[in-house]
């Protein structure tokens, strides 16, 4: 098998794509191998109508589904209510999907028949048992739990609903759903369902544990003899202190052998199969889970990618099926899922300086020896994390709430990527003109400038501390008025990079104005505040134009500003007085209802060259003091 997605892609990537997007999609899984996707869209649609027909009202559901931009979480029973309502439109036009689909429905059957067409197998979702709070009342005999907070919410937008897989109840509700989407969309006979994604379960019991997994699993095989259950296996990661080898192998055991097959999530950091004698005899697939959020930013691991595939293959009794590919988000570093969908070719790990070499006369078309020159020091570098559990979230300055206190260690020497731009630059005026050379330019003199922030940052907090206010102000003019608005610029450049891009894709979707504006704000929060107060702040942050200009510099201008003010008055910095009043800056950005450009509105030369010009010669001074 060759696995590809996150349930977490639906929203973080995939949520606003229409159907010439997802057909681009599905024929680059065709040509990376790609044979086992998941197909997720339209379910929704499914669940109205289960819900329903046993009694629920549409005020129900509307308080249970999420927006659009938050679907994953709320499948995984980790979110409701919040960002919605989701509109009628969004899944069903007519209540009868019998005579007419809805239009995320009937993008759902494009998107199967065109991964059935290339003979892949579509993965469709199942029943975990996340119901309605409304489901207590009509059936007050049933078994359902209530569990606490997810993640920094209360349970306003969390709590879920659980009914226990073991109830009478569940069996019914999980075949009625799985019947519809077998009639509605066909089968291929994998299913996933995640129970207890970062949510702790009622009991540690492996009895309890074994129970619950054979009733999910006979929920399915009522419906379709021969379905297989695709297994996230990202909870025993998330939670190894209560996920011990007896509760893990009872879950995974209560299932027939060879019916499950467990996905190790996050392989390329922390794999689970050493650690369950390979999932205790279910068969698994090696994935690398790579990104967090969607985020921006160069990252990769490329030694364990390329090694740890058959590590896992090679490891006594080994179950491995395949490996996947499982970011959270997508659209960025592509060389990563390049190197790693070839890996399912291989017989043996490849020698990764010859590989970046070949790469880049692949990608670019050209022998120009400066381009595997910077791709072999951006190989060793910034695309070659070995720190052990190291999870690629960024935390550079830049993307995060300012303080004093910030994270501004990186797992490379910046050096190397320096070099690696200088040696991109030093062609780029004869090799602009092509796409990704164009992109790749964008990409890492952005890496630079993210660098270079968390430098201005450290004079910032050093000047402060150190009460030199003239050094302060110097530094808040460079990074406030030069680097952030030139980033900006630098990102307005290029059609990847545009905030307007991703805000026009989600008001597309909407059938009125009010639609139009309900999506644009799920949009534009997800990838900042993460829910009404920063719940979860900057955790899907991104490097686009118009986000940098208008969020990102907004706050380091207020912060900046506020420490100057400190030091004018005399008064010590108050991280809680200051997130109080950046709080809204950050919901002022979602929303303000600017239109942000959605095509390129600068010349990538002309600025990446000023910004060379600019900045190079500080980062030599600085290369040689260190």
């Amino acid at each position: 098998f060759r696995y590809y997605q996150n349930v977490c892609t639906q929203s973080y990537s995939t949520v606003w794509w229409d159907w010439p997007r997802w057909q681009r999609e599905i024929d680059w899984m065709a040509l990376n191998g790609i044979n086992l996707p998941l197909a997720f869209n339209g379910q929704e649609a499914l669940w109205q109508q289960v819900y329903m027909s046993l009694g629920l009202s549409k005020k129900e559901l509307e308080e249970f589904f999420t927006g659009p931009a938050f679907l994953a979480w709320n499948r995984m029973g980790n979110l409701f209510e919040w960002a919605g309502p989701l509109p009628q439109s969004w899944h069903i036009k007519q209540l009868s999907l019998q005579t007419e689909l809805g239009c995320l429905s009937a993008l759902q059957s494009k998107i199967l028949d065109r991964m059935r067409a290339f003979g892949m197998i579509p993965v469709l979702p199942a029943f975990a048992g996340i119901v309605p709070h409304g489901l207590a009342h009509l059936f007050p005999q049933a078994n359902v739990t209530k569990l606490g907070p997810w993640s920094h919410f209360n349970c306003s937008y969390s709590c879920a609903s659980v009914l226990d897989p073991r109830d009478p109840l569940f069996q019914r509700i999980g075949s009625l759903f799985l019947s519809q989407v077998v009639k509605e969309f066909g089968t291929d006979h994998i299913y996933n369902t995640d129970t207890f994604n970062e949510m702790i379960p009622s009991s540690s019991d492996p009895t309890y544990l074994a129970s619950v997994s054979h009733a999910i699993f006979t929920t399915m095989t009522s419906v379709d003899a021969r379905a297989v259950w695709l297994m996230q296996g990202w909870m025993f990661v998330n939670n190894p202190e209560f996920w011990k080898p007896p509760q893990v192998q009872a879950l995974v055991r209560g299932v027939p052998l060879g019916r499950m097959i467990v996905l190790d999530l996050f392989a390329d950091s922390v794999p689970m199969f050493p650690h369950t004698q390979s999932f205790y005899g279910q068969p698994f697939i090696w994935c690398m889970l790579h990104n967090f959020g969607g985020n921006t930013g160069l990252f990769g691991a490329v030694e364990r990618i390329n090694s740890g595939p058959f590590e896992a293959l090679h490891f006594p009794n080994s179950t491995l099926v395949g490996l996947g590919v499982a970011p959270e988000g997508i659209g960025q570093n592509p060389v990563v899922y390049e190197l790693m969908t070839e890996m399912a070719w291989r017989q043996e790990p490849v020698n990764l300086s010859e590989w970046a070499s070949l790469y880049a006369a692949r990608r670019y078309g050209s022998q120009e020896a400066s381009l595997p020159a910077a791709w072999q020091l951006l190989f060793r570098s910034v695309y070659n994390c070995t720190i052990p559990g190291y999870k690629s979230h960024n935390h550079s300055p830049l993307v995060r709430r300012p303080s004093l206190k910030m994270h501004t260690d990186v797992w490379y020497d910046p050096a190397d990527v320096y070099k690696a731009w200088m040696l991109l630059f030093s062609v780029a005026s004869s090799m602009v003109s092509v796409e990704t050379f164009r992109y790749d330019l964008v990409d890492v003199t952005r890496q630079v400038i993210e660098l270079l922030t968390t430098e201005y940052y450290k004079e910032i907090r050093d000047t402060f501390q150190a009460q030199k206010l003239p050094d302060l102000l110097q530094a808040r003019g460079v990074l406030v008025y030069g680097l952030l608005p030139d980033l900006d610029k630098l990102l307005s450049s290029d059609v990847h990079f545009l905030l307007g891009a991703w805000l026009e894709q989600a008001r597309s979707l909407a059938v009125d104005k009010q639609e139009a504006q309900l999506y644009e704000v799920n949009a534009r929060n997800q990838i900042t505040l993460w829910g009404p107060d920063g719940n979860i702040l900057d955790y899907a942050n991104k490097q686009w134009a118009g986000l940098v200009q208008d969020y990102y510099l907004q706050r380091w201008d207020l912060f900046v500003s506020t420490l100057v003010g400190c030091l004018e008055r005399g008064q010590p910095f108050s991280q809680d007085a200051f997130n109080q009043a950046v709080l809204q800056v950050e919901k002022d950005f979602v929303y303000n209802h600017i239109k942000y450009p959605a095509q390129p509105s600068v010349d990538t030369y002309t600025v990446a060259r000023l910004i060379f010009l600019r900045y190079y010669p500080d980062i030599r001074k600085r290369m040689m003091r260190e």
